[in-house]
């Protein structure tokens, strides 16, 4: 997916999730010390931690996702540092104390050796004994090859925008494919239809725990929500924490 055309509703879509900022800011206060974020996308999260006077970076491919976060920031009156570039292959000469991956980031690597390549990557750029702390999805997905309206509508300038999806479930390749439909109906009644395709990489608990040992991290904290608690059948976000070995 090219998030350059989608940035907009992007920032429309997720401008309000607040499911996971307090316990990021928490976090980022608690560690203390430079903060990078992998995927900051359109700034929800970055903002939040430079409000509350987190020193953070953002890593973000997406140039189109950029220029929305510095539009976030002149209205917040902020200052925010984001780079544009690819957590396999970035490249900084600062370490970081902290490194989070809000929102699903990692699932966008899709191959065993694109998701090692990341992990070894971030694991270069923390302190000794940094902590990488992210979310992922726990894979449940609705009816496949069906129409849905989840309820996201939104208004701007006497336009109306309703965004359908259809999903796909590959079981063999833990992949879900997403195909976006964002219809815009115009005050004299014209319909306008954009459409994108989003395509993740879903995770199981313990291949992610594999994957940060063989990265150079430790064993993970896991738990089934941004509140704590263990993950369970009824859990709908696994967190995982961990550190830099060394």
């Amino acid at each position: 997916m090219n998030y350059d055309d989608f940035a907009d509703l992007y920032d429309h879509q997720y401008d309000l999730y607040r499911d996971d900022l307090h316990f990021y800011g928490q976090l980022a206060e608690r560690v203390g010390g430079d903060v990078l974020e992998i995927g900051s996308g359109t700034g929800r999260v970055t903002a939040y931690l430079a409000r509350r006077g987190a020193q953070v970076t953002g890593l973000e491919p997406s140039g189109g996702m950029i220029r929305y976060a510095q539009q976030r920031a002149t209205r917040e009156g902020l200052s925010l540092n984001i780079v544009q570039g690819d957590v396999k292959t970035f490249a900084l000469e600062q370490k970081f104390a902290l490194c989070i991956a809000p929102f699903n980031a990692f699932m966008h690597l899709y191959t065993p050796n694109e998701q090692l390549q990341a992990i070894e990557n971030i694991h270069s750029h923390l302190h000794p004994g940094g902590q990488l702390v992210f979310d992922l999805s726990v894979p449940r997905y609705g009816a496949t090859n069906t129409v849905r309206h989840e309820g996201e509508t939104f208004y701007t300038d006497g336009q109306r925008t309703d965004v359908f999806l259809v999903q796909r479930h590959d079981e063999v390749k833990q992949g879900i494919v997403t195909e976006y439909y964002a219809d815009t109906t115009q005050p004299d009644g014209t319909l306008k239809r954009r459409h994108y395709t989003l395509t993740q990489r879903y995770y199981t608990r313990y291949e992610v725990e594999w994957l940060l040992r063989c990265g150079g991290f430790e064993s993970p904290r896991v738990t089934g929500s941004f509140q704590g608690g263990p993950l369970d059948a009824m859990s709908d976000t696994m967190v995982f924490q961990t550190r830099r070995k060394g």
